[in-house]
């Protein structure tokens, strides 16, 4: 059931990947970790279509939700590394129709940091909007800030990638998913997709809806807040979308380039990803160290009602054990560490601090908004195995 190989100082994860299927509720998952710039764990297994019993294999792919973020954060930051783009430029340098509503002195770091204020849609957009580019970055163009620009973090689940991705378009002049594939996938050979060709739709594991929501957990919680809020940012998450609900998986879908959660790839291409920068493959060292500090961090964020941390793209450590949410919702990885995890809870992300490489996929939503206890074992795992910070 379970397949790949695993170093012998590794066991450890693997023994949590098995205990994911067999009291966990894993259905279909990949992990993957390098160590050192070495891969010490490659593992699949399960079920990519658990009614067909079609299983997992080495090449499967899924929608990797908003770990997309992290690619289209590092597109830009590329153009950072070449002196290119300018964080601290106001974003209408480069965009200039951006300009509209009192939105012309916002910086591109913001955009980064989810500290500009425009953590959702506030018009209504027609169903099929998502999918066309300049639709959507037109109306992120004329759109009011929720709040005052750089008094607040809110997290742009669905505007993200559009903000910094349009960035990424007006300055290096390619589409943004042309450019991550050219300047950053290809070159490293990951199988991580911006719009993945339709010869390859064969390869993807269906998104498996979580089980039914327990009272009190952050998701529920970001659910019930949108039910009684109709004016909220979270309701506006839900209600302008620009897209049907549970389209993720349908042929247009994989195929557009979806910059705030539509990437595809699996656990191997995430922590390639992550090892190519804790390298210096993508960025140079000054961009990397700015990019991974933590520049924003919130008790509790305006988009998503949990703790939250950032730097420039990137989550941050997020520990929620001590607040009003209980142990529900974290992101336990090293203080040090940068990366970014998915709804349902994929994450990959990079420690710098002992040298370490992380991807974990799965088709099976869990309950988080950050990571859940089938990922967060595996972490907790790897963590044990380079004697690196105790989560």
């Amino acid at each position: 059931m379970i397949h790949g190989h695993v170093d012998s100082a590794f066991e450890p994860v693997a023994e949590e990947f098995a205990r994911n299927f067999t009291q966990r509720g894993e259905i279909g998952a990949s992990v993957c970790v390098f160590h050192q710039g070495r891969v010490v764990v490659d593992l699949w297994g399960g079920y990519a279509q658990r009614h067909e019993q079609r299983p997992w294999q080495r090449d499967t792919l899924c929608v990797l939700f908003s770990c997309t973020k992290a690619a289209v954060a590092l597109s830009a930051l590329r153009l950072v590394s070449q002196g290119r783009l300018d964080l601290d430029a106001p974003v209408t340098q480069y965009w200039p129709e951006f300009a509209a509503q009192g939105k012309e002195a916002i910086p591109v770091r913001w955009l980064l940091t989810h500290q500009a204020g425009l953590a959702a849609f506030r018009e209504p957009l027609p169903v099929g909007a998502l999918y066309d580019w300049d639709s959507i970055t037109a109306a992120l163009a004329r759109m009011a800030p929720w709040y005052e620009p750089g008094t607040r973090q809110a997290y742009g689940a669905g505007t993200f990638g559009h903000l910094v991705g349009e960035i990424v378009r007006r300055v290096d002049g390619r589409p943004l998913g042309q450019s991550f594939r050219q300047e950053i996938a290809e070159p490293l050979g990951l199988d991580l997709h911006l719009g993945l060709p339709q010869s390859e739709h064969g390869r993807v594991a269906p998104t498996i809806k979580p089980d039914p929501l327990p009272p009190g957990v952050p998701l529920w919680r970001f659910l019930s807040h949108a039910n009684t809020h109709p004016d909220s940012i979270q309701a506006s998450v839900i209600r302008n979308s620009g897209r049907r609900l549970g389209d993720t998986d349908s042929p247009q879908a994989l195929a557009a380039c979806l910059p705030s959660s539509g990437a595809v790839g699996n656990a191997r291409s995430l922590a390639q990803l992550y090892a190519a920068l804790l390298a210096g493959r993508i960025l140079d060292r000054a961009t990397l160290a700015e990019a991974s500090y933590t520049h924003s961090a919130t008790a509790i964020d305006g988009t998503l009602l949990v703790g939250m941390a950032f730097g420039l793209g990137f989550m941050k450590r997020a520990d929620n054990r001590r607040g009003p949410i209980g142990a529900q919702d974290s992101l336990l990885i090293g203080r040090q560490a940068f990366g970014h995890a998915g709804m349902g809870g994929s994450l990959g992300f990079a420690d710098p601090s002992c040298d370490l490489a992380f991807g974990y996929t799965m088709n099976k939503q869990g309950h988080g908004v950050l990571l859940n206890p089938r990922g967060q074992a595996l972490v907790d795992a790897v963590y044990r195995c380079v004697g690196g910070e105790p989560c």
